[in-house]
């Protein structure tokens, strides 16, 4: 891929993150371009949903900035940050007798009337979504007879058919057998080289993700690192992450192992 033709489309500028009583981290730069994808990693309770929910203004950051597109954050409607930013959280509330399609269909809400009429184009983006995530025979079965794994698809399809240039999606991978984590991952790559997407996902698919992805946030002990998965293996970032007596990180293979 041409550097030049990657542009950012979210950044942070000395942020810090948490709640009231409690900072989980601070002094955070990000740097999120279009056509990467980027995992965010860490221990259980290391602040990754924090960060994610951060920097998409669910949460206020408790110091620093939040740049979309390099106006900050807050000087953006509800309306305008949907039409750039696709959310996925793993504590999405939503109705389970709603149709596979329906619930996808609800990915165009930033672009139609406030009747919610799905023009052709709004029509066409959940037809490639539904395609792209294998899910076109399943469009008229309700979502309250799906697997977690099969629900987990249809919010990824979502997600795409709200066709924005950055997609953020909180543990995407949840629910899913080996096969169909590689496979979503996968496709999240696909995608940011076919269309250019930015897309960013908290996972504890570690090993996955030094693999498929372009650049890797490690959140760890209050502090957060953006780098390519070579150079955090490269400057020993991930032989911090785990107790040695239980895992460590074998830098020939990218892989952590037990010992």
């Amino acid at each position: 891929m041409n550097n030049s033709a990657l542009n950012t489309k979210l950044s942070t500028k000395n942020l810090s993150i948490g709640y009231a009583d409690k900072t989980v981290a601070s002094g955070i730069n990000l740097d999120i371009k279009s056509g990467e994808l980027i995992a965010v990693i860490g221990t259980n309770g290391s602040g990754k949903s924090t960060l994610l929910k951060t920097i998409i203004g669910e949460l206020e950051a408790k110091t620093g900035e939040v740049f979309l597109e390099d106006e900050k954050i807050q000087q953006f409607s509800a309306k305008s940050i949907a039409e750039k930013i696709s959310i996925v959280l793993t504590e999405t509330h939503f109705s389970k007798n709603l149709s596979v399609e329906e619930l996808v269909a609800l990915g165009r809400h930033p672009y139609t009337n406030w009747l919610g009429i799905l023009t052709e184009d709004d029509k066409k983006a959940i037809k490639n979504a539904l395609a792209l995530i294998d899910l076109t025979d399943k469009t008229k079965r309700k979502c309250s007879s799906l697997s977690d794994g099969q629900l987990q698809k249809v919010m990824l399809a979502r997600a795409l058919a709200q066709d924005t240039s950055l997609i953020i999606l909180d543990e995407p991978t949840t629910h899913l057998d080996l096969y169909h984590k590689v496979f979503v991952l996968k496709l999240l790559k696909q995608l940011t080289e076919e269309t250019q997407k930015a897309i960013v996902f908290a996972s504890h698919e570690i090993n996955l993700a030094l693999q498929l992805c372009d650049q890797i946030i490690l959140v760890n002990k209050g502090e957060v690192i953006q780098e390519t998965p070579e150079k955090l293996i490269e400057d020993g970032h991930l032989e911090k992450l785990f107790p040695k007596n239980l895992i460590q990180f074998d830098a020939e293979t990218k892989n952590f192992k037990v010992v």
